[in-house]
Parts: C-alpha cells; sequence; structure tokens
C-alpha cells in the first residue's frame, strides 16, 4: 500500500513536468500525415550545436510549447548531420558522407541541403499535404516561438505576405506562453 501511495504522489508532483513533446521522425509523420492531416514542425538540429541544445532544455521542455506542438503538429527531430533515410516528395534523402566515430562536425544530411537551411538549429514547418511552409533559422524563447506556431497553426500566414504586414501581425499577436 505504501508503495501504491508513493507511486501516486510521485505522479501527480512530477505530472506536469513529466510531459513531452511527442517527436517522431519525418517519415513517421509523413505516414501519419496519410492518416490524419496535420501540419508537421520539424527541429533541426546537430549533435554539437549549443544553442540547439538550449532549445531542448530552455523551450521543448516549456508546458506551454509542449502542450500546443502535441496539439496542432506532428513534432519531428531530426539530426542535419545524421544517417535517417528520407522519403520526401518521391526521393529518398540520406547522408552518404557521413563518418562514424567523426568529432564535432559531420557531412550534411541531403535533406537538410534540400531545405536549403542556413544553421542549426533550424524550425522548419509543413504544410498538411507535407509541402514545406517555411524554415525559421536560430535559437527561439518561448514566447518567440510562440507566433510562429500560432500563425502557422491556423493558417495565418497566408495573409501575412509583405514585411508591413507581419510588422502588424507581430504588433497585434497576443502572447499567452510564458517563458
Amino acid at each position: 500500500m505504501k508503495k501504491i501511495l508513493l507511486l501516486f504522489i510521485i505522479l501527480i508532483t512530477t505530472g506536469v513536468s513529466a510531459q513531452k513533446i511527442q517527436w517522431m521522425t519525418m517519415n513517421e509523420a509523413l505516414a501519419a500525415q496519410k492518416v490524419t492531416p496535420k501540419k508537421i514542425f520539424m527541429d533541426v538540429y546537430t549533435v554539437w550545436c549549443g544553442p540547439c541544445k538550449m532549445l531542448d532544455k530552455n523551450t521543448f521542455s516549456n508546458k506551454d510549447v509542449i502542450e500546443y506542438v502535441n496539439e496542432h503538429y506532428y513534432a519531428v527531430k531530426f539530426n542535419a548531420e545524421g544517417t535517417e533515410e528520407i522519403i520526401f516528395e518521391d526521393f529518398t534523402y540520406t547522408n552518404p558522407n557521413y563518418q562514424e566515430g567523426r568529432k564535432g562536425r559531420n557531412a550534411t544530411h541531403f535533406f537538410a541541403d534540400a531545405l536549403k537551411l542556413r544553421g542549426y538549429p533550424s524550425l522548419v514547418f509543413f504544410e498538411a499535404d507535407g509541402t514545406l511552409i517555411q524554415a525559421l533559422p536560430g535559437y527561439k524563447t518561448p514566447p518567440q516561438l510562440e507566433v510562429y506556431l500560432k500563425m502557422i497553426g491556423s493558417g495565418d500566414y497566408k495573409n501575412v505576405n509583405t514585411a508591413e504586414a507581419w510588422q502588424e501581425y507581430q504588433q497585434n499577436f497576443k502572447s499567452t506562453f510564458k517563458g
């Protein structure tokens, strides 16, 4: 009985903090879209990238970010220097120049090249049919990321097609994420 009570207390006190983004591979997300269409939110990282680790620690552990991403997106974690094989738009992307055991930077995956990423981390958004929407470079705090998650999640981005429209959207945006 004491063990059950202790387990119950642990679950209650860690319930919220134990919640995590439900990460998957790009192939899993594309397959899931065929069953239940939903936009994709991709975190493109490398193992040596400091801001990538900060994004995991500070932003992707945020309760508001976790809840929003899990509800509105298929979340993909993609190592831009890894070996994952990705089939996207009838093409198979690989990293044939990857060197096992190499320290520091490694060869760039062809999918990262296809996305024309300029740095890491990069946050990439795809439509519910798999079409690329936008890549967003750099570290973002929860409130900084919120405007993009909600603008793209809601479809508002389709009406934000000038610098002036973007500035107006940001000015009128009401942030609710705690950072």
